[in-house]
């Protein structure tokens, strides 16, 4: 396996990325604390903010009580995924024009490699992307720049650069600076995994480092592990593939919203939208999966079911497990307490093309005209850039966005906003 002796990899991250959509398309928010919520009436919590509210202590998923104790005068403004989406792509499109995109890891962060001529000054490339971006966009939206010899520290030397910083760990620097890191200082060492270094007497960095990647293998009980190892000492590890296992939506409720029979037409249209991304894709889920958040008197309350389904893609066959699952929730969910949350979940995927016949169910045919039926619904759904058929009622709640939520780990399609 290679070890770079020069940064190759770039790390760029936008610093409170949708605040700062907010504020570039809102000019009276500039200069100004602002916390992103999922609706102004009724949101639980703070999903994102601005630089100027993290510097007042506030934070991404603070919950709304605690951060206006924290900033009387923060100001809460609706999330509007789709501007969103539309300045993520015109971002991408500027940073690519310094240096090809490699990988796009979530909505605000994403790596390149750099070419050999701009590894010898890596801070330029930053330099020039950030001077891109503000002319494109002014100095609303900014962006943390890292550089390194692989994906994984550079992300740690951009975690460095913040607020808008430009960073460099030059490959023979590296080790040097890891060891002054705390150990859950590493992307992918989260709570759990810090417990089993205690465990097995990894209380810092330096320990870490000295460990073997068999070491480091056996504690992860994975190949991920020894990855680890590699990617820790600088060497040019990849990214492994990645295979898709579901699709699902959730959605926090308004006020409004919160009880069982005005919970199920929202739910209704979380899988629909999800069965519509499946189709889209090239999947059949062979099961369906259905949540509800409760809060009662002192905690929350969980309730979770799920279902086999005969690997199906259509909207007749997911709607119809809904339906089972959510006769179960009226029998077992308590109606006493307001449901703030409520998730669906399409699982155990297949390629489209792969399915088994199943000669139990004997309705192959019946299937494909389901699915054929749904085909010409999506058709029509696209033609018209929305909405315009569909299986049963469609009324979006109070906020709408519904399936095309604020997210960090998936890019929303204009699709999603139909």
């Amino acid at each position: 396996m290679r070890k770079p002796a020069e940064p190759e990899r770039l790390y760029l991250d936008f610093d409170g990325f949708f605040a700062s959509c907010e504020q570039f398309r809102h000019p009276h928010l500039r200069g100004k604390p602002v916390g992103v919520v999922p609706m102004v009436k009724g949101s639980s919590c703070i999903i994102a903010c601005s630089v100027e509210a993290k510097a007042l202590g506030i934070k991404n998923v603070m919950p709304l009580g605690e951060a206006m104790r924290a900033c009387p005068d923060i100001i809460l403004w609706p999330q509007n995924p789709d501007l969103y989406r539309r300045a993520h792509n015109e971002l991408i499109s500027e940073i690519s024009m310094v240096a090809p995109v490699d990988a796009v890891k979530s909505i605000d962060e994403l790596t390149c490699r750099l070419d050999p001529g701009q590894t010898l000054d890596p801070l330029a490339v930053g330099v020039e992307i950030k001077r891109r971006i503000a002319k494109v966009v002014g100095p609303w939206i900014k962006c943390s720049v890292g550089y390194a010899a692989n994906r994984l520290l550079a992300k740690m030397a951009c975690k460095d650069s913040k607020p808008s910083g430009n960073l460099v760990w030059h490959p023979r620097d590296a080790e040097a600076i890891l060891a002054l890191k705390k150990l859950d200082d590493v992307p992918g060492i989260g709570p759990r995994m810090l417990r089993k270094l205690y465990q097995c007497q990894i209380y810092d960095m330096p320990e870490l480092l000295r460990r073997g990647p068999r070491e480091l293998r056996a504690i992860w009980r994975s190949v991920n592990g020894e990855r680890m190892w590699y990617a820790l000492h600088g060497y040019d590890i990849q990214a492994q593939p990645t295979q898709r296992g579901m699709y699902g939506h959730s959605r926090m409720l308004p006020p409004s919203h919160r009880t069982l029979d005005k919970v199920r037409d929202i739910a209704r249209m979380l899988l629909v939208k999800a069965t519509r991304r499946m189709r889209r894709d090239g999947y059949r889920a062979s099961s369906v999966m259905v949540g509800i958040l409760q809060i009662t008197f002192d905690a929350y309350r969980h309730w979770t079911r799920s279902m086999w389904l005969p690997a199906v893609s259509d909207y007749v066959a997911t709607l119809r497990g809904l339906d089972q699952l959510w006769r179960q929730a009226v029998a077992d969910v308590d109606p006493r307490f307001l449901i703030m949350r409520v998730d669906v979940c399409l699982g155990e995927l297949t390629p489209i093309g792969s399915r088994q016949l199943d000669l139990l169910e004997g309705d192959e045919e019946t299937r494909l005209e389901k699915e054929a039926l749904s085909a010409a619904m999506d058709s029509l759904n696209h033609r018209y850039a929305g909405t315009v058929v569909s299986l049963g009622p469609w009324t979006p709640p109070p906020g709408d966005h519904t399936g095309a939520k604020i997210s960090y780990t998936r890019i929303p399609r204009v699709e999603d906003f139909s």
